[in-house]
């Protein structure tokens, strides 16, 4: 083959591709505007999807993956059928599988990061905690501060944070202390056997009762459960709110006036191993300080 020949076999190759770009110059045109149109939807619908979103969830993370999964879904769709147009129809089909295979392989090597992000979104949906909340899990404890898709970030309220990744939290028991509003607190103790049992639970109860961050309508229950070696034990229940009183606080201001007020009523908390003694010896006492009535 000679340069004349080769020459016109390169000619007549680029007259074929110019030939055929020209005919399908009509088709390109439109598979761009159709991407263009897909673009500009997709844009569109993400500002709706992220606004309904925001209607009924404060988690930002979960409202912007929204709108970008929807973004590209529809983007994505917009590229299949452009290349419909343009005829690339064994693209369109290998392009599906590769991006079949890709996600599988995708999926087996970060199953545990997409876990936590469907768990995490779960979580947003759903919304068992919320931000703020004092809670319960995994066997951390503190107060909510941030949802994120990956994770739970808590204030274990010694100075550090805590983040937890959001399946664990999803799939494991959560005790919310906030979410009804108020909390139970529980004191144990015991009195011993030569007090009145019934002026012991009445005495616990008002002053307990007298306390200024109890909740309102309901009641201060002391129950009687238990006879031990030296002491008849005892549970009292208080509630409070935990959004506006501390749990630790308020258990100590109760334990503080519960002790003021049996000291007032001389009703003795046990402590072993002498404290029949001690109750013999405090009533004695009494008994001797108590002025002379015997007339002469």
């Amino acid at each position: 083959m000679n340069f004349t020949q080769a020459t016109g076999l390169i000619y007549a190759e680029l007259t074929t591709w110019i030939r055929t770009a020209v005919r399908y110059l009509p088709n390109l045109a439109v598979a761009i505007l159709v991407l263009v149109v897909f673009t500009f939807l997709a844009r569109l619908v993400s500002r709706q999807v992220v606004r309904g979103f925001d209607r009924f969830s404060h988690n930002a993370s979960l409202i912007n993956l929204s709108g970008a999964l929807i973004r590209v879904l529809i983007i994505a769709v917009g590229l299949f059928v452009a290349l419909g147009v343009l005829g690339l129809d064994k693209a369109l089909t290998s392009l599906l599988a590769g991006a079949g295979v890709i996600a599988l392989a995708v999926g087996f090597a970060f199953q545990d990061l997409t876990a936590n992000f469907i768990s995490g979104t779960m979580i947003a949906l759903a919304r068992p905690v919320q931000v703020g909340d004092l809670v319960e899990t995994n066997g951390f404890m503190g107060n909510v501060l941030d949802i994120k898709l990956r994770s739970i970030v808590i204030d274990n309220g010694k100075g550090q944070t805590v983040e937890i990744p959001s399946k664990d939290v999803f799939q494991k028991p959560i005790t919310n202390y906030s979410r009804m509003g108020q909390r139970r607190i529980e004191i144990t103790a015991g009195v011993s056997y030569l007090d009145n049992l019934a002026t012991v639970q009445r005495v616990a109860k008002a002053t307990i009762s007298s306390l200024p961050f109890l909740v309102p309508n309901k009641s201060v229950d002391l129950h009687y459960r238990n006879f031990g070696d030296n002491s008849v034990q005892f549970i009292l229940w208080f509630w409070i709110n935990p959004a506006t009183t501390n749990a630790l606080f308020a258990q100590s201001e109760a334990m503080i006036a519960l002790k003021r007020t049996f000291e007032q009523n001389h009703i003795l908390f046990m402590f072993p191993p002498y404290t029949f003694d001690l109750k013999q010896k405090m009533t004695d006492q009494q008994q001797t300080n108590q002025p002379d009535k015997t007339v002469a």
